[in-house]
């Protein structure tokens, strides 16, 4: 079965990746397959239904199972268990896992399935259909369906794949460092918004800059330095040693907590 024979893909767990996730297959043009939602997430599932054509919330989850050929559970891994018991899984189905921290194997004993299951790190910006999303293990179906939404990256084993999901941990971190540095203007007499819209404008040219895959981060990072200039004065007297050593720290303990 190819991503374009899909006839279905349900959403268990309807929350940020699962509408994003819907909304880059509706906003992406041609033919897309139904979408079929789990009443988790309830409001958030209603909002699709009511604003793209061929979304739909189920009564049930067992409904999304049966009318889906490909699934996408996106529940919280605290909460999968009870999300997921009792559930029926047919052989012919294809399971995507976007559960950090939960094995395959492990959630092949929760569903008793022998159906395909492929785990997957979507990002927000697959509503955008920008996304480069770490799928283990390769899948053709998975892998074309994402490449819809910007691309598919798959890996090795699944070390590798927790790698990949610790670092979407750093996201919110790299939010905090921007507004830090809004506030700090603030704080020298910028007006807020003025300072907001700075920042952000910096920020978004740095962001351009990474599509050029022919240079790596650390030579971006030299080619945007001056020797002695001001940039590199920040990055050696706050990015020093310890502060790369505790970012290190925090992803091992992350990455621990993930296998």
């Amino acid at each position: 079965m190819g991503e374009d024979t899909v006839r279905g893909v349900g959403v268990i767990g309807v929350g940020e990746i699962g509408r994003a996730i819907v909304e880059g297959l509706r906003h992406g043009g041609g033919a897309s397959p139904e979408v079929h939602l789990s009443p988790r997430g309830a409001r958030t599932a209603a909002d699709l239904a009511e604003r793209f054509d061929g979304v739909r919330v189920c009564a049930s989850n067992q409904e999304v199972l049966d009318r889906s050929d490909v699934v996408i559970i996106a529940v919280r891994r605290q909460d999968h268990h009870e999300a997921l018991a009792g559930l029926t899984i047919e052989d012919d189905r294809t399971v995507v896992s976007l559960m950090a921290g939960v094995a395959v194997d492990d959630l092949r004993r929760t569903l008793a399935t022998d159906a395909p299951i492929v785990r997957a790190i979507p990002l927000p910006a697959a509503r955008e259909r920008r996304s480069v999303t770490v799928t283990y293990p390769a899948h053709p179906v998975v892998d074309s369906l994402f490449e819809r939404l910007g691309g598919a990256l798959p890996v090795a084993d699944e070390d590798a794949f927790n790698v990949c999901s610790a670092l979407t941990g750093t996201l919110t971190a790299h939010y905090a460092y921007l507004a830090t540095l809004t506030s700090w203007a603030t704080d020298h007499g910028i007006a807020p918004d003025a300072a907001d819209r700075y920042v952000r404008g910096l920020f978004r040219g740095v962001g351009r800059s990474l599509g050029d895959e022919t240079r790596s981060l650390s030579q971006l990072a030299t080619d945007h330095e001056t020797p002695g200039g001001n940039n590199e004065r920040v990055r050696t007297t706050w990015f020093d040693p310890a502060n790369a050593t505790a970012l290190t720290n925090a992803l091992d303990g992350l990455l621990a907590d993930l296998t």
